[in-house]
């Protein structure tokens, strides 16, 4: 989630050092001494083998190209009523989502258990494991694309202000881009106007770059064939160091935060007239078969089971991000933020993170394949303990 986020952590629990018995490690590294994380040229090959291993269970494709050039792959598996769309590494830097994407697409498509079996019928998931390839291989949060770029791509905004959220610069690197979570906007037929800039952070986007635009054409069409999207799932990361406040982990570092759309005050009651398919609830109740998942798989004495609520105040607003967009749409969406960037830590925590954020989507996706999902209380998501936080920017 955070590219250079400093985190408010205790004075026994900063950045670097062994925090406090009980509370897990929170050192990190700013050149870790391992490597693993999937490059794009290894996911192309990775993709390739779990389709042929599958046997015509997954089916692989490529379905738009970044801005410089490189594949957006989607991997689709399951022929299910019920619709799952699961994207992750829109910022760059965020890769355990891809990981684990990777280990269920390869599980789905070669394992016969009854459980697998059950999901496959009743579930389609379509996976993009990668949005942003071009910030991935630079290891940064933004995209690569120059104003003058996305005024080719779009004639009508010649000489019009930028967008807001477009950076000369980000994460050191100096190359102009984009936070593609900003991008995004509930009207799917949306057209860049150049009186709509720069625009504003709590408002909608724009469908300026050629990722956040394929996200969205893939949204489409599945509506387009299924008739809705039943969820979407955001895969980022956050500060390495954010502890829980309450509960019987308090004092304990997150695991994965999870939360529902953010759309300002009232459950976003600004919206439903113009979106009256908004489910705020919907969106809890599929946040909720997350966070429960991980804490039946692990006990609540494993450091993996500390999942809890994402940073999310009454006013708190981003019309723009992905999530909103498609919730006002009317699908659940679900927001993840594992702890800490991929490059804070070394192999052991990537594994534990990885692990944990494939075992949430795996809950995930059996309570929509049992319907346990739509028969939960989202209120009981806000029994979760939220933590200690200083300026969350998913």
């Amino acid at each position: 989630m955070l590219g250079a986020l400093i985190v408010a952590t205790p004075a026994s629990a900063a950045p670097g050092d062994a925090t406090a018995p009980g509370q897990g490690t929170c050192k990190t590294s700013d050149e870790p001494q391992f490597s693993g994380w999937t490059s794009y040229e290894q996911l192309g090959s990775e993709l390739e083998n779990i389709e042929n291993n599958s046997k015509g269970r997954v089916q692989v494709d490529v379905v738009g190209q970044s801005e410089l050039g490189r594949d957006l792959y989607t991997a689709r598996v399951g022929t299910g009523e019920r619709v799952l769309l699961v994207q992750s590494a829109i910022h760059g830097n965020e890769r355990t989502g891809t990981e684990a994407l990777l280990g269920i697409l390869k599980k789905l498509g070669s394992s016969d258990d009854p459980v697998t079996q059950r999901v496959l019928e009743n579930v389609t998931l379509v996976a993009m494991p990668m949005a942003n390839p071009d910030g991935g291989e630079l290891n940064r949060r933004m995209n690569v694309i120059s104003w003058d770029e996305v005024e080719r791509r779009h004639p009508q905004l010649e000489g019009s202000n930028r967008a807001w959220y477009h950076q000369l610069t980000g994460d050191g690197i100096d190359l102009p881009g984009f936070d593609l979570n900003r991008d995004f906007n509930a009207d799917l037929d949306y057209v860049p106007q150049p009186g709509d800039l720069p625009g504003d952070p709590k408002d909608a986007g724009f469908y300026l770059s050629p990722e956040s635009q394929t996200i969205r054409d893939v949204y489409v069409s599945l509506q387009d064939e299924f008739g809705n999207v039943d969820a979407v799932v955001d895969l980022h990361h956050m500060g390495p160091c954010d502890q829980q406040t309450g509960g019987e982990q308090d004092g304990r570092h997150i695991s994965v935060a999870l939360d529902y759309p953010p759309l300002g005050i009232n459950d976003g009651a600004a919206y439903k007239e113009d979106w009256p398919l908004l489910d705020q609830d919907k969106s809890r109740r599929y946040a909720l078969a997350v966070a429960d998942g991980i804490k039946d798989s692990y006990g609540t004495q494993s450091p993996l089971a500390a999942a809890g609520r994402y940073f999310h105040p009454d006013e708190r607003e981003y019309a723009g991000q992905g999530r909103s967009a498609f919730a006002l749409n009317g699908s659940a969406t679900v927001l993840f933020e594992v702890r800490g960037q991929s490059d804070d830590f070394g192999q052991k925590m990537k594994g534990m993170l990885v692990q944990s954020v494939q075992t949430g989507l795996e809950s995930l996706i059996d309570s929509m394949a049992t319907g346990e999902v739509d028969a939960l209380d989202g209120d009981a998501f806000f029994d979760y303990p939220d933590y200690g936080w200083d300026s969350p920017q998913d």
